[in-house]
């Protein structure tokens, strides 16, 4: 079955930088745009970053546009979100997901399967 695992979250202080991974199995991984999102207590899961399956095409969510970077390795069935300058705002669950469509949308209803999320935490 699909498996997306998770890591590299942590605490960190503002402006420093972290590198998440996601690690796929179960799936022709070069076949699936892949996202990542985070999600914070009572509020809704919140698109991040996408990235087409070759990796040619990467969207961002403004919140995050000129710090953050996604990129994949096919080879190794792993996609990246590289943070630098770091927020508090920042801090969240943040998860990596497979989507149901060949260009990828910002909404979580069209990606099929989720890992199980990795914690950034970034004080002030």
């Amino acid at each position: 079955q699909v498996q997306l695992v998770e890591s590299g979250g942590g605490l960190v202080q503002a402006g420093d930088s972290l590198r998440l991974s996601c690690a796929a199995s179960g799936l022709v991984f070069s076949s699936y745009t892949m996202g990542w999102f985070r999600q914070t207590p009572g509020k809704e899961r919140e698109f991040v970053a996408r990235i087409t399956r070759t990796g040619g095409s990467t969207y961002y969510a403004d919140s995050v546009k000129g710090r953050f970077a996604i990129s994949r390795d096919n080879a190794k069935n792993t996609v990246h979100l590289q943070m630098n300058s770091l927020k508090p705002e920042d801090t969240a669950v943040y998860f990596c997901a497979r989507s149901r469509y060949f260009g990828g949308t910002i909404f979580p209803r069209d990606y099929d399967y989720w890992g199980q999320g990795t914690q950034v935490t970034v004080s002030s």
